[in-house]
């Protein structure tokens, strides 16, 4: 594990891998999309995984705002991926992390760990993977 420095100026800048990851997720927690897109490369592909509500694999950095956060925050009140522990590797960066929400619909909380897996290249997200216990969050979705 590694500590993600969270009040420095050099932290904004820094194209290490965990620190650019860790952009992305202080981004999505604010719910400041054009910052997340800073954190993600032109040719992104971010995948969501089999099972998922949101499955499948989208590229560009308005592609994945639009198809993953956004759609995300339309069902799920106060959707936030909890980034727990970082495992680097090069430019590979694990976290260990959960998700918390609300379903709007059902009224249901979620509460699920995940994985994912970042590739950071040249200071932004080239790729994401997920991977999550699904039917956890399928029930949360199921009146």
């Amino acid at each position: 594990m590694i500590e993600i420095p969270r009040d420095t100026a050099s932290f904004a800048e820094s194209a290490a891998p965990a620190d650019v990851v860790r952009r992305q997720y202080l981004a999505s927690a604010r719910g400041d999309l054009a910052q997340l897109r800073a954190t993600l490369a032109d040719d992104v592909e971010w995948t969501e995984m089999a099972g998922f509500p949101l499955a499948g694999t989208y590229r560009t950095p308005k592609g994945v705002t639009a198809n993953v956060m956004e759609r995300l925050a339309a069902v799920w009140e106060n959707w936030t991926a909890h980034d727990d522990t970082y495992v680097v590797d090069g430019e590979n960066v694990v976290v260990l992390a959960r998700y918390t929400a609300v379903h709007k619909a059902t009224g249901k909380p979620l509460a699920v760990r995940v994985a994912h897996h970042f590739t950071v290249r040249g200071g932004r997200i080239v790729r994401f993977e997920q991977f999550t216990d699904t039917a956890l969050v399928r029930e949360a979705m199921t009146p």
